[in-house]
Parts: C-alpha cells; structure tokens; sequence
C-alpha cells in the first residue's frame, strides 16, 4: 500500500510537470520570447525537473503567453516545414510571402533610383555649368548714397549716349574732300594738342571733346593748310569753356602756338567752328564710357592709366574714326586687361555693361596692340612721352600684348 500511493504520487507529479512543458510549448512554438537559446531551453528543463510548483501569478502570466502565440500563429501560414529542440514542426510559408511582396505597388520615389551613365555625365555637366557660370555684378551699389552718382537714372544716361554717339561720329573718310591736308597733318595737330592739353593741365573731358570738335568741323568746312594749327586752338578753347573750371586766356593760346596767329583770327575761327556746328557741344565721347566701363571692370589706377594710354594713342589714328566711341572705350579696357593680366580677361560684368562681346573688341583691340608697339617710335611721341613720367606711372613702357 505505501508503495503504491508513494508512485501515485510520483505519477501525479509527473503530468503535473508535463503539463507545465506543454504549456511553456504550444503549438511547437515556445511561449516566453525571451528563451531563445539552448541555455534558456535547459533553464526550462531545469523547471520541470525541480518540480517547482505552480502558482496562480504563474498560470496567469502562462494563460496570456498562450493567447499571444495563438495570435501569432493565426497570422501565419505553415508550407515549410522547421525543427525546434523538441522535434515540434514550425511551418513559414516561403512562397506565398514571395508573391505577396511581388504583388504589393512599389513606391514611386523607389523606382528607378539609379541613373544610366550617360545621364549622370548630363548632370555632372549640368553641374559644372551651373557653379562655372559668372554672375553679374550690380556696379552701382557701393555709390547708392552718393547723389552725384546718380545711380538712379545712371542707367538711362548710357542708354541716351548709345543712342546719340552715332550722331557725333564723323565718316571715315572725310579728308577727301579736304584739298590742302591729309590724315597725316591730323595726327600731327592731335598728338601736339595731347602735349598742350597735358601743359596746361586740363581733364581728360577737354581733351576728348577737343579731337570731336575737330573732326566734326573738318568734315563739315574746307580749311587751308596754315589755318589747321588754327582749329585745333579754337576746338581746345571751346572744349575748355564747355568742361572746365578755369579757361585758358587766348592770349595763352596765341603764346604757346609761338604767335602765328593774331587775336581776332581766333575770335573769328570760334564764331565759325559754332555756327558750323550749331552750337552743338554735348556729343557723348569715349570718355563717358570710359568711365562707366572701367567701374564695370573694377579697375585699378594701373588699369586706368593704361586704358587711357591705349585710347590716346587711338585719337591720333584717322582710321579709328571707324569705330564709335564705345567700342573704343570698350577696346582700349580690354586691350588694357589682356596687357597687364597676360591672358584674354572680358567678364559678363563688363560685356553686359558694354554690350560688346570679345569677338566684337578684337578688331579694334589688335589696332591698339599695334599702336602701343610703335609708340616709342617714329616722329609722333608725344603720348609716350606723357605716359612716360612719374605723374602717369610710367605706363608707357609696359610690354604690350602681342599675343592678341
């Protein structure tokens, strides 16, 4: 009798553990997530063979375990068959899960993410385009409280000179209708007036207006041999009375032509040189672009005196009354860069302002070039010899731009 309630007692131990093992496993899956391991699956063993009793806390935590894998396995599919550690069978359905992902749209900003090499090439030179590409410089922003600057209609003034500098050009070859000088007694009178003009110290506008008055009236009026030295003193009188401050007397002017003319010979030419002209004085020059064009190209007093430099040398040539004045401010600011920077230098700043792209300066910037070979040489000297001091910077003997 004792034996036998002794292993009744032993067998009612026993499905007491192997119910607990049942529990801890349902459906082949085990029911604490966090025993995942061998060790963990001894620790369970470990359980059932210690005979731990079961609590009413313990089967509460067992019961909600158990309806967690009941929900999960309902979500799966069982096709492939798993082994665990216990032999139970865990079924993933490998296929169905395949199809289904086919099946399921795919994103839009997925598609497609990688690009052909042709088309990334486009980008990178989209790219490049885009960071090489100069922008334009607004030049009137650092005088916006300067009120001589008129930078509101600034603007305005350039585009009314564009439009009216066409009217101050003379033709090109107007000295054939002149019977008793040529282009050569022109050069000769300019490039002594350029002399006069750096004596008497006057602004670079006098000097500008004073070749316009020349070459307008010669192309209007027939003059003689001995009376040309004549004009060119009665144009600089005008200039002066029109730009400066403080005139030259006439008596000044009939001292430094060493007395070949008499007082009222000059009154006379001045009433004539107006009347021919009619009274129109305020032709826009070169100068007028020089100065807006030389802001556009953020130059320095280097690049100033070169520019000018270049230009003068350019009044004494009758072939450059070919070309408008603002061509050859633009050129003569151009040939000044290609001079001093050694390479081809023309920004969108400065073609934007200008209106004159590269290809459009070459002609007349080849012209400078060759001018500013020769101008230490021959009998007309007198710009090298203005540029050649100090007060000018010696910029007559920089190297030119032979390259151009």
């Amino acid at each position: 009798m004792g034996n036998r309630k002794f292993g009744q007692q032993i067998n009612r131990q026993n499905r007491r553990a192997l119910s607990v093992l049942n529990q801890n496993f349902v459906g082949g899956q085990q029911a604490y997530p966090c025993v995942v391991n061998k060790r963990g699956l001894q620790e369970n063993r470990g359980v059932c063979e210690e005979h731990r009793p079961v609590t009413r806390k313990f089967a509460a935590q067992l019961s909600g375990t158990q309806q967690y894998c009941h929900q999960e396995l309902k979500k799966q599919k069982p096709s492939v068959q798993r082994t665990n550690e216990f032999g139970d069978c865990i079924f993933v359905d490998v296929e169905e899960n395949k199809a289904s992902s086919a099946d399921q749209p795919v994103p839009m900003f997925l598609e497609q993410t990688e690009a052909r090499p042709d088309e990334m090439n486009k980008m990178e030179e989209v790219e490049m385009e885009d960071i090489i590409e100069e922008p334009i410089l607004n030049i009137d922003d650092c005088d916006a409280k300067n009120p001589l600057a008129v930078v509101d209609y600034v603007e305005d003034l350039h585009a009314y000179y564009r439009k009216m500098e066409n009217c101050s050009c003379v033709s090109p070859n107007y000295m054939m209708q002149q019977a008793d000088i040529n282009e050569k007694m022109r050069a000769i009178l300019i490039d002594w007036l350029i002399e006069v003009h750096d004596k008497f110290d006057l602004m670079k506008e006098t000097l500008f207006l004073t070749v316009n008055l020349i070459d307008r009236f010669l192309s209007q009026q027939t003059v003689m041999r001995k009376k040309l030295q004549l004009v060119g003193l009665v144009a600089m009188l005008l200039a002066c009375k029109y730009e400066e401050v403080s005139v030259p007397v006439v008596g000044d002017l009939i001292l430094i032509s060493d007395k070949a003319y008499a007082r009222k010979e000059v009154l006379e030419m001045e009433n004539l040189m107006l009347n021919k002209l009619q009274f129109n004085m305020s032709f826009p020059t070169p100068y007028v672009f020089m100065q807006r064009f030389l802001k556009a190209a953020q130059s320095d007093k280097k690049l100033e005196l070169l520019s000018f430099f270049l230009i003068e040398l350019s009044l004494v040539e009758y072939e450059m009354l070919k070309f408008p004045p603002s061509l050859l401010a633009a050129s003569a600011i151009y040939t000044a860069q290609c001079t001093i920077y050694g390479f081809k230098e023309w920004n969108k700043t400065c073609e934007w302002h200008s209106s004159y792209s590269e290809e459009q300066l070459l002609e007349c910037s080849r012209l400078m070039v060759g001018f500013h070979q020769r101008a230490g040489t021959g009998k007309l000297t007198g710009v090298y010899r203005k540029y050649n001091t100090s007060k000018f910077g010696f910029t007559s003997k920089c190297e030119a731009a032979q390259f151009l």
